[in-house]
């Protein structure tokens, strides 16, 4: 595993400020001139694999591959320190919006959903709504994990 910088701890979003990230990328559309630019309805190509580990035991596993806005795989694990996991496994959700952000639901009705878009040089993979895939008491801490255009290793913006 690649190590990454020891300050990201520091600047982890919790999951609020994540989905709250997520929801301003995808009604930027809506804002007035001179707003946020709306997510750009390009085609999302990825074979992402990241993996990596900072100072404070935050860990994660996750590969995501995604042809003309369709995920095709999606793996991902990732570890709160030494407090618990959260899993989230490509036969467990189905995709439900392609444009131009990407939208996937979990089977069991259970209101969990995972969200991916892109931007300028990374493709965003998070979560809402999924605290029953998570050890109890760690889903305020977990993370998005961004993906690197081209290459599709870890991006750490």
């Amino acid at each position: 595993m690649t190590p990454i910088a020891p300050t990201r701890s520091t600047r982890l979003p919790t999951v609020a400020a994540s989905v709250a990230l997520a929801l301003a990328a995808l009604l930027a559309g809506c804002g007035s001139p001179g707003g946020p630019t709306p997510i750009a309805d390009r085609p999302i190509d990825l074979d992402g694999r990241c993996e990596q580990t900072d100072e404070a035991g935050f860990r994660e596993q996750a590969r995501l591959r995604v042809v003309d806005n369709r995920v095709e795989a999606l793996d991902w694990q990732l570890w709160v320190g030494q407090r618990g996991t959260c899993r989230f496994v490509f036969d467990d959700f189905r995709q439900v919006k392609f444009r131009p952000s990407i939208e996937l639901v979990a089977r069991d009705g259970g209101g969990c959903k995972l969200l991916v878009w892109q931007e300028r040089r990374f493709v965003t993979l998070a979560h809402a709504g999924c605290e029953a895939r998570c050890t109890p008491g760690i889903y305020d801490d977990a993370w998005p994990v961004m993906f690197a255009h081209g290459g599709g290793g870890c991006a750490n913006p």
